[in-house]
């Protein structure tokens, strides 16, 4: 079918105005990458061996980088979102290897595009309390296969390692 332009938005979790003041206490959306950051999502281009990876937290209405390499975006809209997807599922990654092929993302803007999304690899980002708040995502225009367990285990521990830093922000309690 050609001019397919249906896809699936991720639904928003059941407790998303928490989420969203969670994420919003740490006062990170519109901060600097800064180098660790950039370092991680270095790390995860190479270990996966994609031109592009980032570090992507979802905002209300947009995804939003916090750290990336191979974009020259800040953001995409949060219905296009794969990693929206991905946070919803903390235990599992998210693998597509050819997003034009798969039900839920074929007719997705940032697949349908020119030079378009085919693979992504995407481990969620949960904080300590257990609040989702975006995924690292490893990304490439050229299908490919599933992740290796190496591939697998390495994402997770960047994951782990943004999750680090990004809770060293966390709000301390007055008084």
């Amino acid at each position: 079918m050609t001019g397919l332009t249906f896809f699936s938005p991720a639904r928003r979790p059941k407790d998303e105005t928490r989420r969203q003041a969670v994420l919003d206490s740490y006062g990170i959306i519109g901060s600097p990458p800064g180098p660790v950051f950039q370092a991680i999502v270095a790390e995860a281009a190479r270990a996966m061996g994609t031109p592009t990876a980032a570090i992507s937290l979802i905002d209300r209405d947009r995804q939003w980088f916090l750290a990336s390499v191979g974009l020259d975006i800040s953001e995409t809209p949060r219905a296009c979102s794969f990693c929206a997807h991905a946070m919803l599922h903390p235990n599992d990654l998210l693998c597509v290897p050819d997003a034009s092929r798969d039900e839920r993302f074929r007719g997705n803007p940032l697949v349908t595009a020119e030079n378009g999304l085919r693979f992504y690899a995407g481990a969620p980002l949960i904080l300590r309390d257990g609040t989702p708040i975006g995924a690292l995502c490893a990304i490439d225009v050229v299908a490919r296969g599933p992740l290796t367990a190496r591939q697998e285990e390495k994402l997770r521990q960047l994951a782990g390692r943004v999750i680090d830093e990004i809770e060293k922000r966390k709000p301390q309690p007055l008084g």
